[in-house]
């Protein structure tokens, strides 16, 4: 079938991407879902950081390749052997697929799968298929999910069913922003009644984790490098707020690192108490170094987590958020700055690298007569 994404033609490319436009929109050609796959109309996309890593070339992936990776959307056709799902079922779309199968699959979300790892870096579905072409040519797709489009085909592994009473907008969101952001906090950093939780880096999967913090009662602390991300994380209920410089002596015994850089790490690891725990789940570029005391950690009795997705099952963790949301404890739809279409997606690169949006989702238009 003819479908029309956002291919991304080349890695690397130089900002401004307004200028440079690496991502092209274009018609591509999509074959049916084949044995343990299945076709989702795509609904709602989001922009994250991991889609920017690779326009800017600090995550190497295949090119040309059509990106996005969390999404929502709606089944509309099933490959052979997927047989717990039906047309017309609501699902979110994750980024790392698990076979079940594998040592990294029996450390219960802690370590990725290694096959679905394999797929994602070889640009292929979960088991080495490949779906997309264009003009005759092989596509590439991004983390088993390619959600740039307003059709995808997908391993049954890269999806989870929601019920009809979770919007889409919201869905997508728990796909990746909050199964990473939360699953940092209820998987990884485990904070115990009464514990403060400071979250440094207050994008999309920081406030992700602010919002999860404070559904399960947590006093949050925020710290970020810009003004409005601290405005916004006071306005989801952040107790207090502060620049890093301003930290000062300010402590909490769980410390959630959710920015993606060096600076942000040595600052989050400053800020953790004595026998407390830093979680980092931010993607710094492959060559970022940081420097920490040995010492400290061991005369405080600290602890560093690294928390890859947010050390989440998505089947298991993505069902909890849906409930919390339900409850009306988690507000996620809060993160939404801008809703855009994909041929504003290179100026919506430029948007997230400046830090001036925290999640933009591109809104697919139903088929006439679709039903919503």
């Amino acid at each position: 079938m003819k479908i029309t994404g956002a291919v991304l033609e080349r890695s690397g490319a130089e900002a401004p991407f307004s200028a440079s436009r690496p991502l092209t929109v274009s018609e591509l050609e999509l074959d049916p879902p084949g044995p343990g796959e299945l076709l989702v109309r795509v609904e709602v996309a989001g922009l994250c950081h991991s889609d920017l890593s690779v326009v800017d070339g600090n995550r190497v992936r295949p090119t040309p390749m059509l990106l996005g990776h969390e999404a929502a959307g709606i089944v509309e056709q099933l490959g052979d052997g997927v047989t717990d799902l039906h047309p017309g079922d609501r699902v979110v779309m994750t980024f790392l697929p698990r076979c079940g199968d594998c040592a990294g699959c029996a450390t219960g979300g802690r370590l990725p799968c290694e096959r679905g790892s394999a797929s994602n870096n070889a640009g292929t579905l979960l088991g080495g298929a490949s779906r997309l072409s264009r003009d005759g040519h092989p596509v590439f797709h991004h983390l088993g999910v390619s959600a740039f489009a307003d059709y995808a085909v997908v391993n049954r592994a890269s999806v989870v069913r929601v019920d009809a009473d979770i919007p889409a907008e919201v869905a997508a969101l728990l796909g990746c922003a909050v199964l990473t952001g939360g699953g940092a906090v209820i998987n990884a950093a485990r904070p115990r009644p009464g514990d403060t939780v400071m979250v440094v880096g207050l994008g999309g999967v920081g406030l992700a984790a602010v919002l999860v913090a404070l559904a399960l009662g947590h006093r949050v602390i925020g710290v970020d490098g810009v003004l409005e991300k601290l405005d916004a994380a006071k306005a989801l209920g952040a107790a207090e707020v502060y620049l890093p410089d301003e930290l000062g002596e300010v402590r909490a015994p769980i410390v959630i690192e959710a920015a993606g850089n060096a600076r942000a790490f040595e600052t989050a690891v400053r800020a953790t108490s004595p026998g407390g725990t830093t979680v980092t789940v931010g993607l710094p570029a492959p060559d970022a170094k940081s420097s920490i005391s040995p010492l400290q950690l061991t005369a405080e009795a600290r602890t560093i987590i690294g928390s890859y997705l947010g050390s989440a099952l998505p089947s298991r963790d993505i069902p909890l958020f849906a409930q919390l949301w339900r409850e009306g404890r988690l507000p996620v739809e809060k993160l939404i700055s801008d809703r855009i279409t994909l041929d504003q997606l290179n100026d919506a690169m430029d948007a997230l690298a400046e830090g001036r949006a925290l999640r933009q989702l591109i809104v697919f238009t139903p088929p006439e007569g679709t039903k919503q």
